[in-house]
């Protein structure tokens, strides 16, 4: 089973999905769904294209240059079959896809380091403005009322 990368946002396309585009000098463009494609078709830039991935890539929102996604990349050589390393490969693919994560929450760790006195300029500037965040609401005093036993047996007739 040939997993394809969409050329317009770099999503997987599995088996019997997709556009597939053929140009003139035999280019094939594969697409993962219509918006896709329509987005080609406009001759639209996928960098340029805030969802895609190209996009956060140019622009620091994910990680770039990693030795993990080396085993992403496409090889067309046949293999021979052997039940061992295909075992092997299976294992190292989990330890891969466990390196990945931490790698990208380091990542993202790294990314939001400045949001923190960002975010606390911002609260103190709308403090400054006397904008109420929280408006306090006082409930009235909860009155207690004691019932005897005679109540309740009228209250039931």
């Amino acid at each position: 089973m040939r997993l394809e990368k969409c050329w317009f946002c770099s999503s997987t396309i599995y088996p019997g999905h997709g556009i597939q585009f053929v140009r003139n000098d035999a280019s094939i463009f594969r697409f993962c769904r219509s918006k896709c494609h329509k987005n080609f078709k406009m001759k639209r830039n996928p960098r340029k294209v805030k969802w895609t991935k190209a996009y956060r890539r140019m622009h620091g929102k994910d990680m770039t240059k990693d030795s993990t996604f080396e085993f992403e990349r496409k090889r067309n050589r046949p293999e021979r079959y052997d039940r061992i390393r295909i075992e092997k490969t299976l294992e190292a693919m989990k330890e891969i896809v466990d390196i990945r994560e931490k790698r990208e929450i380091a990542h993202h760790k790294q990314r939001m380091m400045g949001n923190k006195s960002k975010m606390i300029k911002e609260a103190r500037k709308e403090l400054d403005q006397c904008i109420p965040t929280a408006v306090r609401v006082e409930t009235p005093p909860k009155i207690k009322v004691q019932i005897r036993k005679d109540q309740i047996h009228a209250m039931e007739e």
